[in-house]
């Protein structure tokens, strides 16, 4: 089976859209009425089509990162925005579930109580089998006014996710900071930065359940892995293999081959979750090799793993990270 951890709602039907807008213009605006056959027609053509032709079996699928924009300061508007996006990506999970599993928002706010978040995640895994969360370190979008992901204002949700038994992606929303591009500088700082704060911390020790997927290949660290195990030392922490990676795991969101390479070469292969973030925030083909920048699959093929180590990367992975989607998947 070939499981991809990280899939967004990045095709929601255009009224979903209208409704987020409308609340954004400090309007109040009724739950838009988006029928079965409209999730379908933003689905079918677009990820189970990618999905299917890649050889994908299954997406752990949450709604639009970017779309999340916890820098809105209103926790009402953040609560209700975020059950919105998670019912459509359950309503997603409901008409394909043997291709979707989900993940959910958090009602974020920059300096905000984490009560409401706490609710909703317990709302979507008990209520709707949703298998994870996605956790923005910096909901102030680019200009990090929270505290390091370390800190005691974080341990509530963390002794939650505990008792869930579920995952966090670490993953940052919108930049409002001109200074940090979105997706080609905001979303990478933040993988490089959160896996900093866990080496100057010791989360896991106080948390050794506790599970975290940093996306997008880990954003800088595979490259500078010998500058973080030196820092380790420095600082006189627990080397980071000990200290940190049996908790945290980086998925395969690297387009190109070298990057891949490299991935496969410094992480042990039970800390890597195969992942494209199809339809995603770099779209169309490579004009060097003609592959789609998020074909991720093509580029671990290309690797040419034992057996045993392509299913752990493809699949074991990810149900051991997500011990919810591989219970259910033992039901199926």
């Amino acid at each position: 089976m070939i499981i991809d951890c990280h899939g967004h709602y990045t095709t929601t039907p255009k009224a979903h859209q209208e409704f987020r807008d409308a609340q954004l213009a400090g309007l109040d605006p009724a739950a838009p009425a988006i029928s079965d056959d409209e999730i379908r027609e933003s689905i079918e053509p677009h990820q189970l089509r990618v999905l299917r032709e890649r050889g994908g079996d299954l997406m752990v699928f949450s709604p639009k990162a970017s779309g999340m924009e916890h820098h809105v300061a209103d926790p009402a508007v953040a609560r209700v925005w975020a059950r919105a996006c998670n019912d459509l990506v359950h309503r997603v999970t409901g008409l394909f579930p043997e291709h979707f599993a989900a993940v959910c928002q958090l009602p974020q706010t920059p300096g905000g109580t984490l009560a409401d978040s706490i609710a909703e995640l317990r709302r979507c895994v008990e209520q709707l089998g949703f298998v994870g969360l996605n956790l923005n370190p910096d909901p102030s979008g680019g200009h990090w006014t929270a505290k390091p992901i370390t800190d005691e204002y974080w341990f509530p949700l963390y002794e939650t996710m505990i008792e869930l038994d579920v995952p966090a992606m670490i993953h940052v929303s919108a930049s409002c900071n001109p200074n940090f591009h979105a997706l080609g500088a905001h979303y990478l700082n933040a993988d490089t930065t959160v896996f900093m704060q866990l080496i100057q911390g010791d989360l896991f020790g106080r948390f050794p359940g506790l599970r975290f997927v940093i996306p997008h290949g880990g954003g800088a660290v595979p490259y500078h892995w010998g500058r973080y195990r030196g820092l380790a030392e420095r600082l006189g922490r627990p080397p980071v293999d000990e200290h940190v990676m049996k908790n945290v795991f980086f998925d395969t969101c690297v387009y190109h081959q070298p990057g891949i390479d490299l991935l496969a070469k410094v992480i042990d292969p039970r800390n890597i979750l195969f992942a494209s973030e199809m339809i995603g925030a770099v779209r169309g083909a490579d004009p060097a090799t003609g592959i789609d920048w998020d074909d991720t699959k093509r580029y671990l093929d290309a690797l040419n793993l034992p057996d045993a180590t392509a299913r752990q990367i493809f699949e074991g992975n990810a149900r051991r990270v997500y011990p919810r989607l591989g219970a259910r998947l033992a039901g199926q």
